[in-house]
């Protein structure tokens, strides 16, 4: 293992604001991971582990160690004639890999195609879009405790999923990812709910859509409203979803016929982040080199240099308006250091 010192992040996140970390490392097999945990309990030096840095915002410098996760591979681990299960490093690249099992026929991620990230980073947020979260398809997830300073292996129900939110991202500085193992179906059913799903393949005629079918549509659709972190620096979609009462919510829809919710029990409703920012006016409002996307209110996207600090606070603009106007205070999706 190798350790550099005052390395920048620029290249690591996808804002590409050039905060600093005080010691940077890789991290390409298990025996880097125990070394990384040896190593930070030697210096008394706190660890951040990045995939590829496409949920992350830098705010300032990290007076600690910043480990990259590239622990590769995919491997077979059992195989029944209507499941499959695959052991996946946590460094892989997770559009190569939901394209791997598209291709295999194997069904349950599809509509997860062109989420920007690693495979490690994806139980920690419970990544979700289009009607599926990645909880639904996890078996187990294997990490390095860094509390007990061992292996170990937690099932499903021990992850404790929730939108958004799972035990690693409760706990964030105790567990180190290395590898997950997902089961998958061979004859998947297809999660076409979404309306703007059924008319893309209303679109293109197809009235029996495949796994490919479904996830071009989705890569289709997110190229169209979500920027390329290539391109122009984000980290996708900035804020969750607000989770409000029945109550609250009838309040809202009679002042705001046009509320974009759905319900997700007998007495909450979930609320569109992005409709929210974009009624207060945020849509496409740029301010230096940060702005709000003029496709998608809820990504928050920079256009030259910038600090992380910049972003932070035009993002703080928005929760407050949003909250002035609405009386509904929104939570930053993005992990922010």
């Amino acid at each position: 293992m190798q350790i550099s010192t005052n390395t920048s992040l620029k290249p690591y996140h996808s804002f590409a604001s050039d905060e600093h970390a005080k010691f940077f490392t890789n991290i390409i097999n298990e025996q880097d991971v125990v070394a990384v945990s040896n190593w930070a309990k030697e210096n008394n030096t706190p660890i951040l582990i990045i995939g590829s840095g496409t949920n992350m915002l830098f705010t300032t410098n990290f007076n600690g160690l910043v480990a990259k996760m590239e622990i590769m591979g995919i491997k077979k681990i059992t195989e029944t004639a209507s499941d499959v299960i695959l052991e996946v490093g946590a460094g892989e690249n997770w559009h190569h890999f939901v394209m791997y099992c598209v291709h295999k026929g194997w069904g349950g991620l599809e509509n997860l195609s062109l989420i920007p990230g690693t495979v490690g980073a994806s139980p920690i947020q419970n990544i979700g879009a289009y009607g599926v979260e990645v909880e639904a398809c996890i078996n187990s997830v294997t990490a390095f405790d860094l509390l007990n300073g061992a292996f170990t292996t937690l099932k499903n129900e021990a992850c404790l999923f929730k939108y958004r939110s799972s035990l690693f991202k409760q706990q964030p500085n105790r567990y180190i990812i290395t590898s997950i193992q997902f089961q998958l179906k061979k004859q998947p059913i297809l999660k076409t709910d979404y309306g703007v799903i059924r008319d893309v393949l209303h679109e293109k005629n197809i009235k029996n859509p495949s796994l490919a079918d479904i996830s071009n549509a989705i890569i289709q659709i997110r190229s169209n409203k979500l920027p390329d972190p290539s391109k122009i620096g984000n980290a996708g979609s900035f804020f969750k979803n607000p989770t409000i009462s029945i109550d609250k919510y009838n309040l809202l829809k009679e002042n705001f016929p046009g509320l974009i919710a759905y319900p997700i029990s007998d007495i909450e409703y979930k609320i569109a982040a992005g409709w929210l920012i974009e009624t207060c006016g945020w849509k496409g409002v740029k301010k230096g080199n940060v702005g709000c996307y003029e496709k998608q209110a809820l990504v928050i996207v920079s256009y030259g240099i910038i600090s992380g600090k910049e972003v932070y606070d035009f993002s703080a603009e928005i929760i407050q308006t949003v909250f002035e106007k609405f009386d509904i205070q929104l939570e930053r999706e993005v992990n922010v250091y």
